[in-house]
This record gives C-alpha cells, structure tokens and sequence, in this order.
C-alpha cells in the first residue's frame, strides 16, 4: 500500500472547488486508496453524527442521524484521540448494517473498521470511519496512514468552513454594514442541516430566502399541508438580523376566535371576565424578534383589522387598554390555502393580504423535489430504528422506487407516518429485532393511500352518492351563500366516497384534518 502524502488522491486545497465536490473528491480517494467498502464523514451535532459525505454506502444514508449513544463503535472513536480499530471479532453492533450499496439489505459480513475522531480549531468536529469487507485490511501500516490523512480531512473541512464563513459575513456586511457577526451567529448561520434535501429546487430556495432574510419585509410561505413551512420560517429567522431574538410560533387554526385578538395583542385587567390580570401578547413576546403566523388564513376578520394596523403603524393596543404601545417585531406568515380566493369571497383583508405578502415564498411539494424523498426517509427510518430498539432498518429497492413515484398528497409529514406505521407492521408479522429488517413496498402500502378501496356492490349496498354540483342553478343566490353550499357539497361528496372517514376526505380535499372539521362546524355540519 502506498503511504505517501502526496498520492494523487488528495484534493488541492487551493483549488476553488464547491465544498462539496470538495470533500466527495477526497472521500472517495480515500476508499480507493485503502481499498475499502465504505468511507464516511460524519459531524458531530448535538449529541449525533450527520453524514455529511459518504463512498460506498447508500443514498438515503445521508439523511440518517446517528445519536452517538445508541452507536458504541461511533462513541468510541469520539472518546479517542487516535485511530480506533476494531477487528473483525468485534462483538459491538455496526452503525452501517444494512447499508453498504454492495450489500443492500445484508448484514455485514466479518470484516475490519477503522475511524478517527476529527477536530477543528481545538474542538470535536465529527468522525471519520472506513469499512472494509476483507479482514486484514487496515494492517499497522494502514493505521499509520489514516492518521496522517486525518489531518488532511480536518485542513479540507476548515477550508470548507472558512469559505462558507467568508461568503456568511460578505452577505451580512452587504446587508448591515458594521454589524458583527460573533461565533454563535456564525453557527447558527452555517448550520442548515435541519432542512434535509439536496435537489436544485430545495437549494434554490434557501438561497432565495437567505437573500430575503436581510430584510425586515414581511413574508409569506405558501405550500400544502406537510412541506416544511415552519422549517423554513425557524431558517428565515436564522439567517435574519433578528436571530439573536424571539421567534414566536403562533398556530392561528387553533385560536378560538373570542382569545384571538388578546393572545396576539394582550390584554388589561378586567378587559373580560377572567381577566384578573395585565397579560402580553405574542407581538410583546416577540418584541426585536420574529413572530410566525402559521395558517394565518383562519383568523378572524375583526382581528384582521388590529393585525394590519400593526403591520402599518408598528402599533399594537392590548385588549381594555386605551394606549397603543409601540413593538419592533418582523411578520412571518404561513398557508397552506389561495388566501387570493378567500379575499374574492369576503372571509380575508384585501389589503391584509397585500401587506403579508409583500415577498411571496412558494415551497415545493415533495413530489417535485426528486430524491429528497429518500434522504428524509432515511431519517425517518433511523429515528424509528432507535424507537423501536432494532438492530437496522432499510427499505428494500422496490420500496425506494414506490416513494420515488408516490403523489405524497401529504407531504414531508406523510412520509414520516408511511415510514413509521411500515415499521410497527414489520415488527407485528414477526421481524426480530435482532437482524436488519427491510421494508418492502407492500408494508408502505402507498397503494391504498393512493386509490382508497371501495367496498363491493352488494343487494344491500347504498344508494351512489348524488352526484357534485357546485351550487343549484335555479336561483340567483349571493357569491358567500354559493361558495358555503359549493363547499358543503365537495365535503359531503368526499365523506360520501370514503364512507364517513374524515382523515380520508381531507387528503382528498387537500386540506388539514382540523381545517377541515373547522369548515363543517362553520358550515353547519357538525355540532
């Protein structure tokens, strides 16, 4: 084996390559180099270790999270300051059971690992593992080799970092001109890990928002139910000016509408009864911060009116009080409906409306984001692997290509609960937790979720349900009352076709559960 410090493996670190690129070049160096099955680089994150580039190991593993207490073998490599090794008679479980890509789906055979624990600026950064299938791979010599190597890795990830420092601080001095940037704003700026996804689409809007970010504008993310929009409003605020401030989540489907206006505004004593003492509101609460709005569609038309004033005077007024108060607070918004629609029929402030969505933000559907699918359901499934206590959990090939090919109606949070309810049928037919249990397509069961069964013509069966109409043509009846009975009729027609099932109704309506019981207690559907 080669053991010079200059093979052609090695990246040049003075070369302008994207980081990325970057570390790939040299993870897959070093593979070929030792001759090894698989080589990682994972970082250290509060408590777990995220891959952040992986050779010979699966796509979706990029999307796993390892908790370094559930994994004794990554634990150990932490704990020292030297290459770790264990031989091939190692009785402690390996992390990557199950996800060579040479071995889909098998355990690892006997076999050598070897890693070292990686630090930058004096601090632990992550780890470095290389697995090799053929025992006596990583002999005296090989040991020797990575621990010079190690130093190569830690100079390309401080390379990597100072670059995406460099560009962090150009942005923040472009955008406020003196202001300091410290290590725990630049931390909080580097680290994007919790928006998992690598397609052009996703990449592309979080550059957008981190222009967007700079500015006190207030923001509107559209997108269906499940894709992410609270992610991306905790990223905005990140990457804002403001991130040293509150950010002050406020589920507006939720509010009942007579607390509305005195949990976003406050209240004095005796305003109402209960009010037995002064209270602030979520705008004090979020005073030099950042207050989210999520489904801001369902606030009610009286507190629509206070919001906008806000909006345009940087004024709130506490329910009973007779001063305003002043508040510096950025407005972030979130809906998952056409609040264009609601403004035609009377339930949503034209200019409300035009206020929030000053700089629109579409977030894309799951469906359009590629194989991002696969990276968020690899943390999906090592979550479930740690819940239930399983040695590993994969999806078998076919598995992988029915998510590629599934609508996901429900998005990122479907797919958390296709994974999830796959896993416990696994475990109720009989998987051990003792080997690699592989899901398979039929245990996703995406093919109900996608065309609901029917139930068989019988003597006995029901009348079919009457057919849609949006509104009988009749008479002339005012544009609310047409919109209420077109609405009523698309839900009785829904619950119609999945015989009173709720939860199915509103994925086919593509609504939220809960909007969706909200509407027909408007609506005059339910008590």
């Amino acid at each position: 084996m080669n053991t010079h410090d200059d093979d052609p493996w090695l990246v040049d670190l003075t070369t302008e390559l994207p980081s990325n690129l970057r570390l790939q070049r040299l993870i897959g160096g070093l593979r070929a180099h030792f001759c090894c099955g698989a080589v990682a680089l994972l970082r250290l994150e509060e408590g777990h270790l995220r891959p952040v580039v992986v050779d010979g190991l699966v796509s979706e593993s990029l999307g796993r999270r390892f908790a370094v207490h559930q994994h004794p073998r990554l634990a150990a490599i932490l704990a020292r300051g030297e290459v770790t090794v264990f031989d091939n008679d190692s009785q402690l479980p390996d992390p990557y059971d199950g996800l060579l890509d040479t071995l889909v789906g098998e355990p690892l055979p006997v076999h050598d690992c070897m890693g070292v624990a990686l630090r930058v600026d004096g601090r632990p950064w992550g780890v470095l593992t290389l697995d090799a299938l053929q025992t006596g791979t990583f002999d005296a010599a090989a040991r020797a080799t990575l621990a010079r190597c190690a130093v190569h890795v830690e100079a390309a990830v401080r390379v990597t970092r100072l670059e995406q420092q460099v560009h962090a601080l150009s942005r923040a001095s472009s955008q406020h001109l003196g202001e300091p940037a410290d290590e725990q704003h630049l931390r909080a700026a580097l680290d994007d890990s919790e928006i998992l996804g690598q397609s052009e689409a996703l990449l592309r809007l979080q550059e957008e928002v981190k222009v967007v970010a700079g500015s006190d504008l207030p923001v509107l993310l559209l997108g269906e139910t499940g894709v992410g929009k609270e992610l991306f409003a905790r990223f905005l605020h990140r990457h804002s000016p403001r991130r040293g401030k509150p950010l002050v989540h406020v589920n507006c489907a939720a509010l009942p509408e007579s607390l509305a206006e005195s949990e976003l505004f406050g209240h004095r004593r005796g305003a109402f009864s209960g009010a037995v003492t002064d209270r602030p509101g979520r705008f004090e609460a979020a005073e030099g911060g950042t207050l989210f709005l999520d489904e801001v569609g369902e606030l009610p038309l009286s507190v629509q009116a206070k919001l906008l004033r806000t909006l345009q005077n940087g004024e709130i007024q506490r329910l009973g009080a007779d001063e305003p108060r002043r508040v510096n607070v950025r407005v972030v918004a979130a809906t998952n409906r056409s609040l264009r629609d609601h403004v035609r029929d009377g339930s949503f402030r034209a200019d409300l409306y035009h206020r929030l969505s000053v700089y629109p933000v579409p977030i894309p559907p799951l469906r359009e984001r590629g194989d991002d699918v696969l990276l968020l359901a690899g943390r999906f499934l090592e979550l479930n692997r740690a819940r239930l206590g399983l040695r590993s959990l994969r999806l078998s090939a076919d598995a992988q290509s029915a998510l590629r090919h599934y609508h996901w109606p429900g998005n990122i949070r479907e797919l958390e609960h296709v994974v999830s309810r796959a896993a416990l049928k696994a475990l109720s037919r009989g998987a051990s937790r003792n080997d690699i249990v592989t899901l398979e397509a039929a245990l996703l069961d995406l093919d109900a979720l996608q065309s609901p069964p029917t139930a068989p013509p019988t003597a006995a069966a029901p009348a079919p349900a009457a057919p849609f109409m949006p509104f009988p043509p009749t008479r002339p009846m005012p544009l609310r009352e047409a919109l209420d009975t077109c609405q009523r009729q698309a839900i009785e027609a829904a619950l119609a076709r999945h015989r009173g099932q709720w939860a199915r109704a509103a994925r086919e309506l593509e609504i939220d559960p809960s909007n969706l019981h909200k509407l027909a207690k408007r609506l005059g559907m339910k008590a």
